[in-house]
């Protein structure tokens, strides 16, 4: 193995990729046509366990859903959720009075910070055809300065995030998202404004990656200290120096060096998680991210309490009509439409 790859493992659903990242999820689902309430119809729902269905080896999982599968409302703290979308749609509500719906290529970038409860649902808008859903969603630390900020909620349309597009001699194309980060001089669009992402000096760098047959693509040298992540989510096969290395892969790379891809045969499509360290305690327990156990603890009877300020709709697992468009409304009644 290249002394520039750390390990190669399979693409499991969950994976923890080091700081300052806390878990990163893949799910790809194969949902069947919904009925016309979006919703499982009842006769693909025999052997399901409603609303805690986990069965990794099955086609499609409801999750935390009964008859819309997703996530119904559920609080968190201390950290930010990066949920990009690659296949299918998601209806989002939180506590502040915020919604939308946002598809493919679309990324949802939320800071919980002090507090606050969202739902995230994947409608099945499709009633003549199959539903895939396929997402990554990046949960990304805050350091203990930042845990207490204002809750934040934005969305980067597909159409607007950047992307860096190279081309070799032969006409084979390597399409670069920036999601964070910059490349070649391009640079993203603004993250959350207390999000660790928002100091070039941590070196965040969030992309997807499409490589054509044959194309190819040089990471720069950045740091000894960087973390940096590589998921081979769809393709056959890439080159990693002399290492030939399969599609379903997860693969930990080192950040202090120059690192060549090189695509094979197939449309290789990939998901680049990179930054520096945070370098203080962390501990992930449950739906809350902190520094030690008794702010865990505190943060759970904060909820308990308080709610994280309620619950303003009238379901916990809320979905938008089956006709809507892709939208975001914010919690100062602001409206993009897309």
């Amino acid at each position: 193995m290249s002394q520039k790859i750390i390990s190669i493992n399979d693409l499991n659903f969950r994976e923890e990729p080091g700081d300052p990242f806390v878990v990163r999820m893949y799910h790809l689902d194969y949902y069947p046509k919904g009925n016309e309430d979006m919703e499982i119809p009842e006769s693909d729902l025999k052997g399901k366990k409603l609303g805690n269905d986990f069965d990794l080896d099955d086609a499609w999982r409801l999750y935390h859903g009964n008859r819309v599968p997703g996530f119904p409302v559920h609080p968190h703290r201390g950290f930010e959720t990066v949920t990009i979308v690659l296949e299918g749609y998601v209806d989002h509500y939180d506590s502040h009075g915020a919604s939308g719906r946002y598809g493919p290529g679309d990324v949802q970038w939320m800071t919980a910070g002090s507090g606050m409860q969202h739902a995230e649902m994947f409608p099945l808008l499709h009633t003549d055809k199959e539903n895939t859903l396929e997402l990554f969603q990046v949960w990304l630390n805050l350091p203990a300065k930042d845990k207490f900020v204002d809750p934040y909620y934005k969305m980067l349309w597909a159409e607007d995030i950047p992307a860096v597009v190279e081309e070799n001699e032969k006409g084979n194309k390597t399409i670069i998202n920036l999601i964070t980060g910059s490349y070649k001089g391009t640079k993203s669009l603004d993250p959350n404004p207390n999000s660790w992402a928002n100091d070039e000096n941590n070196h965040m760098g969030i992309w997807t990656i499409k490589l054509e047959p044959g194309a190819s693509l040089i990471l720069p040298r950045v740091s000894d200290t960087l973390n940096r992540n590589l998921y081979y989510y769809r393709g056959e096969n890439i080159t990693i120096d002399d290492t030939n290395i399969k599609a379903k892969t997860s693969i930990k790379l080192a950040g202090n060096t120059e690192i060549k891809i090189t695509n094979g045969k197939r449309d290789s499509y990939l998901l680049l998680l990179e930054g520096e360290p945070i370098n203080e305690p962390m501990i992930n327990y449950g739906p809350f991210v902190m520094n030690t156990m008794d702010e865990i603890k505190k943060a759970y009877a904060d909820y308990n309490n308080t709610q994280f300020g309620g619950w303003p709709w009238d379901r916990r697992d809320p979905v938008n009509p089956k006709n809507t468009t892709r939208f975001a409304k914010y919690e100062d009644g602001r409206i993009e439409k897309k």
